[in-house]
């Protein structure tokens, strides 16, 4: 029953935004947490964004804080993911996943505690 759909992904300018979106079927998102990851080619999945599931503490590597921004709308059941300032190597399969019920607000939980995840959708940077 539980389904999770990533969209919004595109080909886009070097120095140009996007907004993905993930909307989750199924259940409620008030209470759970929820993450974004990216893969590159031939490399692992790696975290980009997590939020807790009240929406109040976003998340984010130091690598990405500034430039992205994670957020929920858990009446209408979506997440979204605001990229900014992107750049080719941004260039990756981006995922949403359903993550636990409880996040700390400090750090984003192992990806072995998201259960439900997305088929993802490509960004690509290129001019």
């Amino acid at each position: 029953q539980v389904q999770v759909v990533e969209s919004g992904g595109g080909l886009v300018q070097p120095g140009g935004s996007l907004n993905l979106s993930c909307t989750a079927s199924g259940l409620t998102l008030r209470d759970i947490a929820m993450g974004w990851f990216r893969q590159f080619p031939g490399k692992e999945r790696e975290a980009v964004a997590c939020i807790s599931g009240n929406g109040m503490f976003p998340t984010y590597p130091a690598s990405l804080a500034g430039r992205f921004f994670i957020s929920k709308d858990n009446d209408k059941s979506i997440l979204y993911l605001q990229m900014n300032s992107l750049e080719p190597e941004d260039t990756a399969m981006y995922y949403c996943a359903i993550g636990p019920g409880y996040f700390n607000g400090r750090d984003c939980p192992d990806q072995s505690e998201y259960s439900y995840w997305g088929q993802g959708t490509q960004v690509t940077v290129s001019s």
